[in-house]
């Protein structure tokens, strides 16, 4: 039974249940808070907030898959400003989102669905900034030794290659996802 039906059961009058309501922190395992960190230093590795990957791991493994700026606070051992800024960060990156539910007043947020593919979205308009840099920067160097052109060359065909492949490896997945339903 976890913390929702518990709350719930005692909203409905329901007396035989435990009187004692356990926080989402008194809840998780070692194993989660390991899992928590290690998601943290995972985006840490690619220059995000550390923070930012705890509360999106958390909302990764968390019961329910929506957690309020408290509860989120409370298993992470975070200020409520932290909490705030990671997650206007992550829904930034659109990789969480902010809902409401009936009958309640505060928010919550939540992973949002498709994420990873609207995360991959991202990174093709990423790659073609890319693409366009090394473009302009090869413009530069027209009249200077071929030499000098390599690095911008390599840097235009990698993303060029990205750029051509990213979109059919998408439309590979949403085809597959689309065939499991």
């Amino acid at each position: 039974m976890n913390l929702n039906h518990v709350i719930s059961a005692r909203r409905q009058g329901v007396e035989q249940l435990p009187i004692a309501i356990a926080s989402p922190r008194q809840l998780a395992t070692e194993e989660h808070f390991q899992f928590i960190e290690e998601v943290g230093l995972s985006f840490e590795s690619v220059s995000l907030p550390r923070m930012a990957g705890r509360v999106f791991g958390w909302l990764l493994i968390s019961n329910p898959p929506h957690q309020s700026p408290a509860e989120l606070a409370d298993v992470l051992q975070a200020s409520k400003g932290s909490i705030s800024t990671m997650t206007r960060l992550l829904v930034q990156l659109s990789l969480i989102e902010r809902i409401s539910l009936p009958g309640q007043r505060r928010d919550y947020f939540r992973i949002k669905p498709n994420a990873w593919a609207e995360l991959s979205k991202q990174r093709l308009a990423q790659i073609t900034a890319f693409r366009k840099l090394a473009e302009q920067g090869l413009k530069l160097l027209e009249q200077d030794e071929p030499l000098l052109s390599q690095r911008l060359e390599e840097m235009r065909d990698v993303h060029t290659f990205w750029e051509q492949e990213l979109p059919l490896m998408t439309q590979r997945w949403e085809q597959r996802q689309q065939s499991l339903l």
